[in-house]
Order: structure tokens, then C-alpha cells, then sequence
């Protein structure tokens, strides 16, 4: 089975745009079609809404493959936002 690690950037992802994004589906429209064909699932469920939102921690699963969608690690991106103590 292959396994995919996705990071996700942001607070969601959709359905449909995973698919896209990891390769799982050749097109949006491909992805669509998949879930609406019922051969995707979400956390080990039947997922037939194509632009459920993916948050951090689910798992998706098509074609013998998994995706494990994960947060990415916070970075400062603002200087002062790092703690200067010593």
C-alpha cells in the first residue's frame, strides 16, 4: 500500500484539491468523479461530499493508497516574534 505524508498549509485542505495536489487523481474533474464514484474515505468512512474539508490528523484513503495529512510546523516568520532571551 503506498503511503503518502501530505503537509498541509493553512487550517483545511478539500477532498477534491488533495487528490489533485498528491497525485491520486490526474485533474480535478478526475477527482471529483472518484468521490462521487464512492472510492474514497476519510478516516475509514465512505466520503461522498467532494469538497469536505481535510484537516490535520485524517487520513484519506483511494486505490490502495493512504494519505495522512499532517500540520506543518509553525515558523516565526516575523523577527520580533522570536524570543530573544538568553
Amino acid at each position: 500500500m503506498k503511503r503518502i505524508d501530505f503537509e498541509l498549509r493553512g487550517d483545511f485542505i478539500t477532498l477534491d484539491n488533495l487528490l489533485k495536489a498528491t497525485g491520486l487523481a490526474g485533474s480535478g474533474g478526475a477527482a471529483k468523479a472518484m468521490v462521487a464514484d464512492g472510492l474514497v474515505q476519510v478516516d475509514g468512512r465512505d466520503e461522498l461530499r467532494k469538497t469536505c474539508k481535510i484537516r490535520a490528523g485524517q487520513v484519506v484513503g483511494v486505490h490502495g493508497a493512504r494519505v495522512r495529512v499532517v500540520a506543518l510546523p509553525a515558523t516565526p516568520t516575523d523577527p520580533a516574534a522570536v524570543d530573544q532571551k538568553a
